[in-house]
C-alpha cells in the first residue's frame, strides 16, 4: 500500500479551507470550592482556639503549625485561586486572604518572633490581630449579601479578632490573658459555624436539594 493511499483528518485540506479560528473546548465544570476553603478554615481555627481558651496547654500550640502550612493556609490559598476561576470575588478576596493569614502566622511563630525583643512580642502579635481584625470587619459587610450562614463565620471571626487583639495589647503573656481566652471561645464558635457553613455546602451539593439551610442574601432576594 502506497502513502498516497493513506488518508488523515486533514487530507486534501487546502489553506482557503482551513479553519481560521479554533472550536473552543467545552468549558469544564469547576466545583464549588467554598466548603473545602470553609473546612480548612474550621479545622485549624479550632486547634489553635482550644489553646487561646486555655482547654488545652499552650505547650501543645505547635501542633497547629503544621495545620497552619498545609491545610488552613496551603488549601484556603487553591480555594480562593479556584473563586477567582468560578468569578466570585467574595470568595476569592476571602479564602485566598486567610490562606495568606495561617500561611503567615506558620511563618510568624516559626520565624519572625525570633527576632522580637522578649518584651514587644505581645505588641508585635496585637499589631498583626489588628489587621486582620479590621480585614475581617469590613469583609463581613460582603458576607451580608452571601448567606447567613457566611455571615455569621464573618460576624464571629471579627470578634474572635478584636478580643484576642485586646489580649495581646494589655498582657505581656497573651495566653493568660481573660480577652485572649474569650477570644478562644470565640474562636470555637466560629470554627463551629464554618464547619456548618461547609458542611451544608458539601451535602446540598451531594443530595442535589437543599438539606441543610444556608440563609442565602443574594441581591435578587432571600430564599
Amino acid at each position: 500500500m502506497s502513502d498516497t493511499n493513506l488518508t488523515t483528518p486533514t487530507a486534501g485540506m487546502t489553506a482557503a479551507t482551513t479553519p481560521l479560528t479554533p472550536v473552543p473546548p467545552a468549558a469544564a465544570a469547576t466545583a464549588d470550592p467554598a466548603p473545602l476553603g470553609l473546612a480548612a478554615f474550621a479545622m485549624t481555627t479550632m486547634a489553635l482556639s482550644v489553646v487561646n481558651a486555655g482547654i488545652l496547654n499552650a505547650a501543645l500550640a505547635p501542633v497547629v503549625l503544621g495545620l497552619a502550612l498545609f491545610y488552613g493556609g496551603g488549601t484556603q490559598l487553591l480555594a480562593g485561586m479556584w473563586e477567582f476561576r468560578r468569578g466570585n470575588t467574595f470568595g476569592a478576596v476571602a479564602f485566598s486572604s486567610f490562606g495568606a493569614f495561617w500561611l503567615s502566622y506558620w511563618f510568624l511563630a516559626t520565624f519572625s518572633l525570633r527576632g522580637v525583643p522578649i518584651g514587644q512580642i505581645h505588641s508585635a502579635v496585637g499589631i498583626y490581630l489588628l489587621g486582620w481584625t479590621i480585614f475581617t470587619a469590613y469583609m463581613t459587610m460582603g458576607a451580608l449579601r452571601v448567606s447567613g450562614a457566611v455571615t455569621a463565620v464573618f460576624a464571629l471571626l471579627t470578634l474572635t479578632f478584636l478580643f484576642l487583639t485586646i489580649g495581646a495589647f494589655g498582657s505581656t503573656v497573651p495566653l493568660t490573658s481573660s480577652w485572649t481566652k474569650i477570644g478562644g471561645w470565640l474562636g470555637l464558635a466560629t470554627a463551629a459555624a464554618a464547619w456548618y457553613a461547609s458542611f451544608a455546602g458539601v451535602t446540598n451539593s451531594t443530595w442535589k436539594r437543599t438539606v441543610l439551610p444556608t440563609w442565602p442574601m443574594a441581591a435578587t432576594g432571600r430564599s
